[in-house]
């Protein structure tokens, strides 16, 4: 069934596939969220109750969904690391890392951003909020944690142990307006009857979805391919790759 997997557990197969995808995520990334933004910003009509301020949801909401999902993503990816020993999981898992961090952060900003007008203060210690601040910390701690090891082997194992444990968090943002009482309202989109939004909002809103997933699908996309070239600069195939690319570049400049 995982047969087809094997092939990338070599750190060469692993860099031509993000090699492969990069442009398409990269592509599809910039047309979405260009897109997503000025649909959002121009033509998605006002909320009737908090006017033009709702239009931050579209920056916002995306980021949140996908801290959970790259945070999922960064524990998979080490599950496997530790279950099968394949070192390029390893390398996507911390490759996920830095950019989970930095949607987090950015859902963490644009919630504040977005409460203080509907709830009149920039924070508050309810149930999502603090919950979503330890998912950033969690990102910080499997990346402080792998940078503590002089033994990139050892590293990746324990970042991948604390990756896998900090599942238990995500749970907890999910189901945290449902457990206690929190400045945050229920389900809006992800639930299994109509979603509470009008199509002309909704429609954009997946179009800037689409577009955060397949930018953060470029950037990690990137940083594995830096992380394989980091770690494999002795190999002869990246030697190869290294001296193609100054052929190539020599022979531009001419």
């Amino acid at each position: 069934m995982w047969k087809w997997l094997h092939p990338y557990a070599k750190t060469e197969k692993t860099y031509w596939l993000c090699q492969t995808l990069l442009p398409w995520f990269s592509v599809l990334g910039l047309v979405a969220l260009i897109t997503g933004a000025i649909w959002a910003l121009a033509f998605s009509p006002a909320d009737y109750q908090q006017g033009d301020s709702y239009r931050i949801f579209h920056i916002h909401v995306p980021s949140a969904i996908l801290s959970k999902s790259l945070y999922m993503g960064m524990a998979i990816a080490a599950f496997v690391g530790l279950v099968w020993q394949v070192k390029t999981a390893f390398m996507s898992m911390m490759a996920i890392a830095a950019v989970g961090a930095v949607v987090t952060f950015v859902s963490l900003v644009t919630g504040s951003a977005w409460g203080k007008p509907m709830w009149g203060t920039w924070w508050e210690w309810d149930a999502r909020m603090t919950s979503q601040l330890v998912l950033l910390f969690l990102f910080f701690g499997v990346m402080s944690l792998y940078k503590s090891f002089e033994d990139k082997q050892q590293a990746s194992k324990a970042a991948g142990v604390m990756a896998i444990v900090g599942i238990i968090n995500l749970p907890i943002i999910h189901y945290s307006v449902e457990w206690w009482n929190t400045l945050h309202q229920g389900a809006t989109l992800m639930k299994l009857d109509k979603p509470s939004m009008p199509l002309e909002m909704l429609l954009p809103f997946f179009v800037s979805l689409v577009g955060w997933s397949s930018a953060c699908g470029a950037i990690v996309l990137l940083r594995i391919q830096n992380e394989i070239l980091r770690r494999e600069m002795k190999r002869p195939w990246v030697i190869a790759l290294a001296q193609q690319n100054v052929t190539q570049s020599n022979t531009a400049t001419k």
